[in-house]
This record gives C-alpha cells, structure tokens and sequence, in this order.
C-alpha cells in the first residue's frame, strides 16, 4: 500500500515507522498543502496536520479520489462538507478522534454508562481530559466524541461546554501538562459515591496502529466511516 502522510509531525513520523515495518511504501511526508505532483499518487492519505489547514487538505485529496484517513481535531464544523465532497467523488473518508483500540473500546463503555445512569438523576457527571501542552484545540476532539456519547444516550444534556457541567450542558474540563499523551476520565457523583471509568494512553503507538489499521481497511470502500466501521463495534 502506497500511504501519503499529510502533516509530518510527531504523530505522522510514528505512522511512517510502523508503515514501513509493515511492508507499506510512504510516497510522500508533507508539512505543505498536498498537490498532485507532491503526493505522488498513493493509495490512501493518512492526514494529521492542523486545525487550519485540515479542510483544505482533506478536499484537496478527496476531489482526486484519494481516500483520507483523518486524525485531526479542531475543525470538526466543517466535518460535514467534507462527507459530502467524499460521496461527490465516489471515495471514501475516515473521521477518528481518536484511533487507540482501548479508546474505541472505552467509547463504547461510555455510551453503555450512560443509558444505565440516565434515570438517576442524584449522580451528576463531569468530564476531564488531559494532553501535553503542545496540544492546539481543547477540548480534545476524544473529549467531545465521550460528551457525545453521553449526550445521545441521556436526555439531561442537549450540548457539551467547556468547564464545569450546568444545567443541560454536559461539561469538560481540559488540562494541559508536559508530555501526556491523553488522559480521559468521565465522573458519575452522589452525594454518596461515585463511578469513574478512565482511560489512560502511555504513548502515542496505539494512536498511530489504529490509523495504520484504519488506511489497511478502507481500501477499496466508497462512503464515510468511523472507526466503529473498522474495528466491528
């Protein structure tokens, strides 16, 4: 499989290595706005840049029928023009927030969580996520898709917000401290108890094998996806 990086930074140089291990060939390390001549016709991008430049980016790919892996956060208000650009040119688009196994795993715990504590009104839940102070956008789009989760299985909440959770707004709050990879924590209080589930990356492997496993798996495929779609969940 011929792979395109688009943003060659941390995460998109542990991509290449786990590529290249594998047997993939990367045709092209890109820190600039793609072209047809710098991607050097590849078999899917795998696109983790910026939040300025990753509509651009993915449209670019996506108008030359080169299906997108994409792990940038921090523009998802544009997600939707960018599924419609994909159906427009019969290719396909992967939208992760996060690529880990375990995280995948623990959304769909969170998603479990929350339908069974929707009816009890006495606990009340907040959210807390954690990155390395290199991180541009908080919260973290990790954060959001667990808000999101929480928010479509109990009817408490119709939106998420930054900081501490008030009447229908679900909240998160975001820290930032040197060289943590990513942290997530959903909190269910009582004046009794409480129930936290959490999960904790140790580094920034997982992430990258997700999205490895994520470009292996759309080949071939028209549409828009989730990781929920590559791991069967």
């Amino acid at each position: 499989m011929k792979i395109a990086l688009v943003g060659y930074g941390k995460m998109g140089k542990i991509i290449g290595e786990l590529a290249e291990k594998k047997g993939h060939e990367i045709v092209a390390r890109l820190n600039e706005t793609p072209t047809t001549e710098n991607l050097n016709n590849p078999d899917v991008a795998i696109e983790f840049s910026n939040p300025e430049g990753a509509f651009n980016n993915i449209k670019f790919c996506l108008e030359h029928k080169i299906p997108v892996i994409s792990g940038t956060t921090g523009w998802l208000d544009q997600k939707s023009a960018v599924e419609k650009i994909s159906l427009e040119n019969n290719t396909a688009f992967l939208y992760g927030s996060n690529f880990s196994l375990g995280v995948n795993l623990f959304f769909a715990l969170n998603e479990k969580l929350a339908e069974l504590m929707k009816n009890f009104d006495e606990y009340k839940v907040q959210l807390e996520e954690i990155h390395h102070t290199q991180k541009k956008d908080a919260p973290s789009g990790t954060a959001i898709t667990l808000a999101e989760g929480i928010i479509n299985n109990d009817s408490r909440f119709d939106a998420w917000k930054l900081h501490e959770t008030k009447d229908k707004q679900l909240g998160i709050f975001a820290l930032r401290q040197d060289e943590v990879p990513g942290t997530h924590s959903v909190f269910y209080k009582s004046e009794v108890d409480e129930i936290e589930i959490k999960h904790t990356a140790f580094n920034r492997n997982g992430f990258a094998l997700g999205a490895l496993i994520a470009a292996e798996w759309i080949q071939g495929k028209k549409g828009n996806f989730t990781m929920k779609d590559v791991l069967g969940l």
